[in-house]
């Protein structure tokens, strides 16, 4: 039985990660804390130093703040060994560059899907039935080519 290895979070390296976000987006630690509420900024600072880990809603609120899922602000101890262990078994579909390019090609798609729809119900909408089909041949027609 081949077994996952527990998922441990990596303090220093997740509050590094935090500096960068924050800094990345022009705040300040203070910007922090007045985002929170806190009194104090020492929170904050524990967080950037690794001493400490963000509370489940405080996380959620820094994803929130920073318009990134949570995930994109911990950082894991494995994280680093995981990737070069299925780099080196170069199989592409273990490896995590490789299923992030695959998540976020499906992403495209499904909203191409729905401008797509939302393209065909204004067009039934708006254009009478004959224009509707002149409409519709003249826009295909300047769509490049999707291969599958």
């Amino acid at each position: 039985m081949n077994m996952k290895q527990f998922p441990v979070i990596d303090p220093i390296a997740t509050g590094k990660n935090i500096i960068r976000l924050r800094a990345e987006r022009g705040m300040s630690v203070r910007d922090l804390q007045a985002y929170f509420g806190f009194e104090e900024p020492q929170a904050i600072y524990k967080w950037q130093q690794g001493k400490s880990l963000p509370s489940v809603d405080n996380l959620y609120a820094l994803g929130a703040l920073f318009e990134v899922p949570m995930e994109d602000i911990l950082v894991s101890r494995t994280s680093q060994l995981n990737l070069i262990i299925c780099e080196q078994q170069a199989v592409a579909c273990c490896s995590p560059l490789f299923m992030g390019e695959l998540l976020r090609l499906s992403r495209i798609r499904q909203r191409a899907k729905i401008a797509s729809t939302i393209f065909a119900k204004a067009m039934r909408s708006l254009a009478p039935c004959g224009a509707r089909v002149a409409c519709l041949n003249v826009l295909t027609a300047q769509r490049p080519a999707i291969s599958r």
